[in-house]
């Protein structure tokens, strides 16, 4: 952060201005709390042991009612060596833009699951993603946020 003391007279006023890549993490924390608040939700009602499409489509219903921007199996881009390749490569959501939700249900997560997730982080661009296990007892336990250059 930047400390700017700033005079008025006698009186000495301090101001707190968050730098630029703060601002932008401000934004995306605020999406991502909605996210998991939905989650949550869909968790509680719906129980876990369903297929990734159902939550995913569970996911992408309730964030858009409350007013966000989805794009869901949004075909990503694989370019190499200045030739882009169709390789398939989708990912689940993008929220806002900003927030890549990876979507999951399986017994427990493997590190090719976290790795697949940055991997989209750094072909998108984006700094945040949000990697769901649906299937645990307790939804927080499956909710890794996973980061890209913030």
């Amino acid at each position: 952060m930047i400390l700017i003391k700033v005079s008025f007279g006698s009186r000495k006023e301090r101001r707190v201005f968050p730098q630029r890549s703060q601002r932008f993490e401000v934004i995306e924390n605020k999406i991502s709390n909605k996210i998991i608040g939905s989650a949550i939700e869909i968790h509680k009602n719906l129980g876990p042991g369903l297929l990734e499409s159902a939550y995913e489509n569970a996911l992408a219903y309730d964030l858009i009612e409350v007013g966000l921007n989805v794009q869901q199996q949004k075909a990503m881009p694989f370019i190499y060596k200045e030739i882009k390749l169709d390789v398939g490569y989708r990912v689940d959501l993008i929220v806002e833009n900003k927030v890549i939700i990876e979507v999951k249900s399986v017994e427990q997560l493997a590190p090719v699951h976290f790795a697949q997730t940055l991997t989209y982080l750094k072909l998108s661009g984006l700094k945040l993603a949000l990697l769901i296990n649906f299937n645990a007892v307790l939804l927080k336990e499956g909710i890794h946020r996973i980061v890209n250059k913030l």
